[in-house]
């Protein structure tokens, strides 16, 4: 199996990363943060002209159909640039749960919406744990809420805090069933697993912004006459993160490889530990070689700090995820003692 990306894909991924460099996303996080959606939605737009927002839709709603591959690399670089709203969600998740569905009635309804960048949609799983909520429910126009064996329509009922003020989550109830049955259970394991490989992606970007910004001000800042970059210990940190990030990658590009697969889930959650775990030692690192500056909310820092902690947990905890695994690893020892006769 080959983890390498595509020149095109190199490509994509580098115009993606100049659009929103352009786009001055830590502005329209602070103001999506403060209660004004404009400026996300503007450059949620962008995206959409890019392209990003149909890499998952079939060319019969209005997408792209691209493959899960260049969904992890538009969404690293969603992650790199900390862009607000509910990018997973609509993107991601919703699209992949469906366009699983037996009757595609939904999807024609909602997903040319989504690809021009009109209209956002948000989620609330049960399989992602107790107390599962929704993100941005008060911004987007379509909210659905994905149980055990049903998927409705939904409506917002209480706030939640998150530790990223740029994340505004929701309790979600029940407004209208609209499918349920096997074929709702298992469109809602397809958009989770979908959802959670593009929140892996974005968990990997952001360690990667966060690993930039550390390193450029280690060149910068001075300690005893000499940047702090040139102490041993520094350069060890940096050396340390930018080895989790680089062990991460090929998980997450695995996973997005075998989407279609029986391992599908098992793979979608070793990259999920990966990249979280990756990120969240980039932001620590950068809290300990920024220093004090790096607590403050004025920085830039804070935007991907706050970010990374709420998306560790925000499609299942590491505790789900590893369970996942144990389960898929038992039941294929399980299989393999059956089909050699052990007991």
């Amino acid at each position: 199996m080959r983890f390498a990306l595509s020149p095109e894909q190199l490509d994509f991924g580098v115009s993606l990363r100049k659009l929103l460099e352009a786009g001055r996303a830590p502005a329209a996080v602070r103001a999506w943060a403060s209660g004004d959606s404009g400026p996300g939605r503007a450059l949620i737009r962008q995206l959409a002209e890019a392209g990003v927002l149909g890499l998952a839709v079939a060319e019969e709603h209005g997408g792209i159909g691209a493959e899960p591959i260049d969904l992890v690399v538009a969404f690293q670089e969603i992650g790199r640039a900390a862009v607000p709203g509910p990018l997973v969600e609509t993107a991601a998740a919703i699209p992949a749960l469906l366009q699983a569905l037996p009757d595609q009635d939904l999807a024609a309804r909602w997903l040319p919406g989504f690809v021009e960048g009109t209209a956002l949609g948000t989620v609330a799983f049960a399989s992602a744990g107790p107390g599962s909520v929704a993100l941005d429910a008060d911004t987007a126009e379509v909210v659905l809420l994905a149980g055990e064996n049903q998927l409705s329509t939904g409506h917002r009922t209480g706030l939640v805090r998150s530790v990223d003020p740029a994340r505004r989550l929701f309790t979600v109830a029940t407004a209208e069933t609209v499918a349920e049955g096997d074929g709702a259970r298992a469109a809602a394991a397809a958009g989770f697993d979908t959802g959670a490989l593009a929140c892996s992606a974005q968990l990997l970007g952001a360690g990667k912004a966060l690993l930039h910004a550390s390193t450029e001000y280690a060149k910068q800042r001075k300690q005893f006459g000499k940047p702090i970059g040139e102490f041993q210990a520094v350069k060890q940190k940096l050396a340390d993160v930018l080895i989790a990030l680089d062990l991460a990658e090929p998980l997450l590009f695995r996973a997005a490889l075998t989407m279609t697969e029986a391992t599908r889930s098992r793979d979608v959650s070793a990259a999920v530990i990966a990249c979280g775990d990756a990120a969240y030692r980039a932001a620590r690192m950068a809290l300990q070689v920024h220093g004090a500056i790096g607590y403050t909310a004025e920085y830039d820092l804070s935007l991907w700090l706050t970010k990374v902690t709420a998306l560790r947990s925000a499609w299942g905890t590491p505790d789900l995820h590893r369970a996942r695994i144990a389960r898929a690893l038992r039941k294929d020892t399980d299989s393999d003692r059956a089909a050699r006769g052990i007991a």
